[in-house]
């Protein structure tokens, strides 16, 4: 049964069983019988055999009865729509479930249609509605079959009037059902300036196109293959056939003439005063048919071509593949839609993970400038002490050395102060090397923050180029999609404010990494200015270390005179003291 059960079958039984067939009595019997007249029309209408024992063994222990939508659709479902074939009468069927549910639903309201164009606009609305249960038809194709009824009636179609249909289209909804859709046409909204025959020609017209696959129908003469005379039919073209009828009534069919991939379509020259002649040859039988002017000829020669096309390609009506390739736009259009959603909200969520990531390294910048401020007021503590304890060992050290240029025989005693001197600067070196550690660690530090800045450097310039790419996806949907920017200028709004929202978003990133660089500056100037302080230190040291010499005993060899007197040392002595000296000198 498949989209026919859908869409033309189902909908009018649900507003059966939602609507007079409830309001009976609750009388089993009723009910039940009520229940078989229908499914026996049904049947009849399907060319099905009805079972009136099935039904009755069906609904046997239904308590909420055999109309109930528990009861009544699986029975319908299981003992009928299975057994359909394709080989009964559609427009009968149509019009049995147009009588079922007509009279309920139908407004009340005058219409500018009759009953029967009323019928025609509900086969339609079942065939351009969507796949999905309630029926309903979406603004696209109810322009589509307002706007292919304009054309019918000889009028252009304005963007206008889309517009105008468009006001008061509740945004909630996805389209209209099928009752509000008679009333739109009905209503004569649409067809102002037309008569009821013209505006019911053009139902008839799109009904026969859509629901009768009717591709072109008019009035020829057709040259019998008996008689050879020449006579008027009415000749209508369907994808398969191309049937003549004595009028435009289609009461008395004539005849069809059978069309195949092996058919073809020939123009002729005028010839027996006729004119406008063209060829249909097929399988057994040649048919001449003369048109009423060359426009008519050349028309019916490309819509016969076209037919033959079609059924060399196995391809169905031009109006079906229509639908489905308008199907599968919207489709494709709603897919892209949510993507984009989806897209937006991932980049979302991933700018409030960079903002507390961010938020976590601006405090941990805000820890380490902290730690640092420590480490240099430490460091201007330890400098101060040590000037202050070398200021004293200077002045101790001069007391020593006069001491001891006073008080040679006591070098003995000179020798143990003097060790313990040593000690006390191999201290002073431990601290130096515990101050060094620290320099270290301060680089270490300042080393992480640079690859801090460079990772966030790296993640703004990657967070760049995907809203470049976002971007430039955006201005190419633009692009290719012109065509739609009536129906997307909301959506396409929508996504501009969520980019400029996202550009916002980074220009908020740029500034916070500015501020860190900016407190990464100033950590590093701290630094170095720590590494001058160590480096004068370290001259210091060196200086002083130049001022330190072992006391040994003395030469028997000439001394030197020095500004405390006699030295403890020889010229020879000097001069390879002074030798080592500057090869140390040379080292560093």
């Amino acid at each position: 049964m498949g989209r026919l059960a859908e869409l033309a079958f189902w909908s009018p039984l649900r507003c059966l069983s939602q609507g007079p067939v409830t309001a009976w009595p609750c009388r089993k019997s009723l009910a039940l019988e009520a229940t078989q007249v229908l499914s026996h029309n049904l049947c009849t209408v399907l060319l099905v055999p009805h079972d009136p024992v099935a039904l009755e063994e069906h609904f046997r222990d239904d308590d909420e009865g055999p109309v109930s939508n528990q009861g009544y659709m699986p029975y319908l479902n299981k003992f009928i729509l299975e057994k359909v074939q394709d080989n009964f009468d559609k427009i009968e069927f149509n019009r049995m479930c147009w009588t079922l549910c007509a009279k309920k639903n139908l407004t009340k309201s005058p219409l500018l249609i009759t009953e029967e164009d009323a019928f025609k606009v509900w086969v339609i609305f079942n065939f351009l509605s969507e796949d999905k249960y309630p029926l309903i038809i979406v603004p696209e194709e109810i322009e589509y079959l307002l706007k292919k009824l304009t054309e019918t009636m000889s009028s252009s179609w304005q963007q206008e009037q889309s517009a105008q249909h468009r006001i008061g289209f509740d945004d909630s909804r996805d389209g209209l059902s099928v009752w509000e859709l008679i009333e739109l046409i009905g209503n004569g909204q649409f067809s102002k300036g037309m008569d009821r025959q013209t505006v019911s020609m053009a139902i008839n017209e799109v009904f026969d196109e859509l629901i009768l696959d009717v591709l072109k129908q008019g009035y020829m003469m057709k040259k019998g293959h008996r008689r050879k005379n020449w006579t008027e039919r009415w000749f209508v073209l369907r994808p398969n056939r191309i049937s003549y009828y004595v009028g435009e009534d289609l009461k008395d069919k004539k005849g069809d003439i059978l069309l195949d991939e092996n058919c073809c379509v020939e123009p002729l020259p005028d010839k027996d005063g006729k004119k406008c002649l063209f060829l249909i040859k097929c399988f057994d039988k040649t048919f001449e048919i003369s048109a009423s002017d060359k426009k008519k000829k050349q028309e019916w020669i490309q819509a016969i071509h076209s037919a033959i096309h079609l059924l060399k390609l196995g391809s169905a009506p031009p109006h079906k593949e229509a639908r489905q390739r308008r199907r599968e736009l919207r489709k494709k259009a709603l897919a892209e839609q949510e993507e984009l959603e989806r897209q937006m909200q991932e980049l979302q969520a991933a700018n409030e993970s960079k903002q507390q990531e961010l938020e976590a390294v601006r405090k941990k910048l805000e820890e380490a400038a902290s730690r640092a401020a420590e480490e240099e007021k430490k460091r201007l503590q330890t400098q101060v002490d040590l000037q202050t304890r070398f200021s004293t060992e200077l002045e101790r050290e001069k007391l020593i050395r006069q001491q001891m240029e006073e008080q040679v025989a006591q070098k003995s005693s000179e020798l143990g102060q003097y060790l313990q001197r040593v000690r006390e600067l191999e201290d002073m070196y431990l601290q130096l090397q515990a101050a060094l550690e620290d320099e270290r660690q301060a680089r270490l530090d300042e080393e992480t923050v640079r690859k801090l800045q460079a990772r966030l450097l790296e993640e703004e310039s990657s967070k760049r180029a995907e809203l470049e790419k976002w971007h430039l996806e955006q201005q190419q949907a633009i692009q290719t999609t012109e065509a739609e920017k009536q129906e997307l200028e909301n959506q396409r709004v929508i996504k501009e404010q969520a980019l400029q929202e996202a550009m916002a978003q980074l220009s908020q990133l740029e500034l916070e990494r500015k501020q860190a660089l900016e407190q990464y500056e100033g950590v590093k100037r701290k630094l170095e200015m720590a590494t001058s302080k160590t480096k004068s230190w370290k001259d210091k040291v060196a200086q002083h270390e130049g001022l330190i010499r072992l006391v040994e005993p003395g030469s028997k060899n000439p001394h030197l005179i020095t500004n405390w007197g006699p030295a403890a040392f020889t010229q020879a002595e000097l001069e390879e003291r002074e030798k080592n000296w500057k090869g140390k000198k040379t080292t560093e």
